[in-house]
């Protein structure tokens, strides 16, 4: 594997034809190699797209989870989701290993987001009823955090 670019390049300053090979290569190699790399440019743009759909959906699952109090990961699910992929993975002809390592890579990170939208919801909880006890007790004539009603500085 070669080392990575630690830039990263927007779309404008992106080069197809970028490579330590030109010059040292047969031009009719070459542009076979470039032709094959632009597939796989193709299909790495489909990767991240369809990552970013998956992560919006997996989101919704995350919010839903949250609202009802569900633990972030559900083991049960994992497990069958990771047996399916290994099994298409096989007829794909695809390492079901690797398979498996890049779905838990994903699961991973999808726990991580529940877990994190999971505290943001009860902070949020946390936050309004705070905000609807302060009410009730400025209704009630009372000093929030104090057990008695409010006296004037003036009295």
């Amino acid at each position: 594997m070669t080392e990575q670019n630690h830039i990263h390049p927007d779309a404008d300053s992106y080069d197809p034809g970028a490579s330590s090979l030109a010059g040292q290569v047969d031009p009719a190699v070459m542009a076979e190699l470039l032709s094959i790399r632009s597939s796989i440019d193709n299909i790495d743009a489909t990767l991240v797209y369809l990552l970013a759909e998956r992560f919006k959906a997996t989101q919704k699952v995350g919010f839903l989870k949250a609202t009802h109090k569900l633990p972030a990961g559900d083991p049960g699910r994992e497990t069958a989701q990771i047996a399916r992929l290994r099994r298409l993975a096989a007829e794909a002809h695809l390492d079901p290993a690797f398979a498996e390592k890049f779905l838990n890579f994903i699961i991973g990170e999808v726990i991580r987001h529940h877990e994190a939208i999971a505290e943001d919801h009860e902070a949020a909880l946390a936050a309004d009823t705070q905000a609807a006890d302060s009410a009730r007790a400025r209704a009630a004539g009372q000093v929030p955090g104090t057990a008695g009603p409010a006296v004037s500085a003036t009295a």
